[in-house]
This record gives structure tokens, sequence and C-alpha cells, in this order.
């Protein structure tokens, strides 16, 4: 609310709204919010309250798009100034993390056995994120020479440092977006880059970190064994009630059956907690009450709530910003579209209030970033 204020004088002052290059950008962004309000038809008699909570959680597709219309282009400056204070953030808590693992680590070799993880600020699954991205916006500050001379040895260091936290982490959603965007600079130095031998090195990093990390790191040893064991018990469905991954496959075959009997509107989104419990007691009696879990996959959950045609407004708003910034190069709005895209598959974290604002906020400043700045500045403008 406050970031909206603050917009909305900014525009007062200014005597009118700026005019942004990416108008449709940010109105498409606030038209997710519309499909959760429209579908609010659906809630049936008891579920208001539920309904209440999820528009309050999505208010800030409304809000934080309408603010980032209302400014201008931040100078850039303060784009590199906010994205260093970022990095500085999780740095901080990657390092506290470190530091009960060092105090606790008996304890926490034995967690990652049994389908957990080292404690983390905010929860594992988005802060494995958020160190991606950190070690995205660093790559591509030092890249670009968008920091001070002063700064460089630094930065190096802390991105030197959160690679090597990310693999004790070893959380799956981490490590899966941390080796994409790797890829796909690799990729970017092959073909536009012509860095033929920083793309080998890069490349043969991937097949080395693993390796050495498996070696050496008891957290990722104790992940990679406990992913297997989670792998071989899908078969299972009692298997939901204990262990992470099979608890999601069981819950991916919930919601298909959910899909089947409402595949256009879908059930509503303040209805689903009911449906979801309902088909997991009809299809699968072995799994307990407790063990029942919503969809672990944006899409999926959209569809079950909103159906197919939901889906579809959902997906073609949500990715037109990437899309109207095209052919402009965006290299953090890429690499924040693909971290955010690749934990669509395996989590909902537009249902929580983490995960949307990670996700809302980063696709903004890289928005910001594209508009015309208040002031020049021939240093890069992180975009």
């Amino acid at each position: 609310m406050g970031l909206v204020a603050t917009s909305i004088f900014y525009a007062y002052m200014q005597r009118g709204v700026s005019r942004s290059r990416f108008t449709p950008a940010y109105w498409s962004l606030m038209g997710v919010f519309g499909i959760h309000a429209v579908w609010g038809v659906l809630t049936q008699a008891g579920n208001w309250d539920e309904f209440a909570r999820s528009i309050l959680l999505q208010s800030p597709f409304l809000l934080l798009p309408l603010a980032f219309w209302l400014l201008a282009g931040l100078p850039g400056r303060y784009l590199r100034g906010l994205y260093l204070f970022f990095i500085g953030l999780v740095t901080v808590s990657a390092l506290g993390s470190t530091g009960y693992y060092l105090l606790h680590t008996a304890q926490i070799h034995k967690m990652y056995l049994q389908s957990q993880i080292m404690p983390t600020v905010p929860d594992h699954i988005r802060f494995s994120l958020m160190v991606t991205y950190a070690i995205a916006i660093g790559v591509m500050l030092l890249w670009k020479r968008a920091v001070q001379p002063k700064g460089r040895k630094p930065l190096w260091a802390v991105v030197v440092l959160l690679i090597i936290y990310q693999h004790m982490l070893a959380v799956r959603s981490g490590l899966l977006t941390l080796y994409v965007l790797a890829a796909l600079a690799i990729v970017a130095l092959v073909l536009w880059e012509r860095k033929y031998k920083l793309a080998v090195l890069g490349f043969a990093l991937m097949w080395i970190l693993p390796m050495l990390s498996y070696a050496v790191l008891p957290t990722f040893h104790n992940k990679f064994l406990n992913t297997q064991e989670d792998v071989g018990r899908v078969e299972q469905s009692g298997s939901a009630n204990n262990y992470s991954l099979v608890g999601r496959i069981y819950s991916y075959k919930v919601a298909l059956e959910i899909v089947e009997e409402h595949p256009w509107v879908g059930v509503g989104r303040a209805n689903m907690e009911q449906a979801i419990a309902r088909e997991y007691k009809a299809s699968f009696p072995q799994i307990t009450p407790k063990a029942y879990i919503l969809p672990h996959n944006q899409f999926l959950f959209n569809l079950v709530a909103f159906g197919g045609i939901g889906i579809l407004l959902f997906t073609v708003l949500f990715y037109f910003p990437g899309i109207r910034v095209w052919p402009r190069q965006a290299p953090l709005l890429l690499s924040h579209y693909l971290i955010v895209t690749l934990s669509f598959l395996v989590e909902y974290p537009l249902e929580l209030q983490v995960g949307l604002n990670f996700t809302l906020i980063f696709l903004l400043l890289a928005l910001n970033g594209q508009e015309k700045p208040s002031e020049s500045d021939l240093t890069w403008r992180p975009v």
C-alpha cells in the first residue's frame, strides 16, 4: 500500500501519469486478479471466507502493477542498488542458515534422509529460488561491468558462495533452476557472445559441481538418496503419507480426476479444498486426511480452480509482459520468468504470500528497467 500511495503522489506531483512504453503489460498482470474476482461467482455457501482470503492474497496483482505503471522509469543507479540490496539479503540469510547447519550437522544430515531440509528464511523452496535469482543478478552485473571496480571482487565472492550454498541446501527446485539458467548462459556464450572457452568451462563445471557435491556435501548426498527412495515408492499410494515426492504425484492424479469432471470453468478457488478432499477419499482411501495436499503445480492448480478457460486466460495474461518486451534484450526478465515457470511445475507459489510477491516484484522491476529512465546513465541498466 505504501508503494501505491507513493506512486499516486508521484503521479500527482508530475501532473499526470508518465507515458509508459508497456502499459498493456501492466494491465495484463492486473488481469490475473480479475480472474480470481470473476471466478468468485462459483463460490459455494460456507466458503466465502476462503474466497475473501484468496482475494486479499491476490491483491498484489492489482496493486503492484498499478503502482509501477504510475511510476516513471527508475534511475539505473536505483535499480542496481535495489538488486544489490536483494543479493545482500539473500547472502545474510544464507550465512545464517549455514551457521545453523554447522551447529546441528548430525541432526540436519538425518533430516535430509527424511524428506526434510535445513531451516531457512523464508521457507526453503522459495529461498532456493531467490538464491538462483541472486546468482543470476550478480553474474549479469559483473558481466555488464555495472558495479564499481572495488566492488567486483566482493560480488564475485558472493556469487561463488551462493553457488556452493545452493548445492549444500540441496533443494530440487533451486538446483533445477540454477542448472537450467547455466545451460541457457552457455548457449548464449556460444551463439551470441562467441566466448567458446568460457562456454566449455561452464559446461565442465555443470558436470563437475554435482559430482563434487555428492562426494563432499552430506546434505546433497543424502537428498539424492532420499529422492531415489521417493521415486521408488511412487506406485505405493500409502507412501504419500510420509514421502513428499510421492505425495505430489498423487496430488496430480487427484487434480486430473477433478479436471475431467469440471473441464471448462473448474470448481472455483474457494471450493478447491473440499473438492480435493472428496476426490482423495474416493480414489485413494489409503492416504490419510492429514496427507491431503493441493496439486503442487501452479498450472494444474489453476486448471482445477478455473478450468480450461481460466488457465488459458492466466497463461496469456501472466506471460504477456515477456512477449511485449520482445525483441529487446531482457536477461533478468527472462531469467526470472524461467525460474518462476520451473517453480510452477512443482509448486503453487502464487498461492503463498512470499512466492507471489517474489514473482511479481521482480517481474515489475525488470519491466521498469525497460522504461525510459528519469535520468541519463551510461552504466548498464538492469533489465
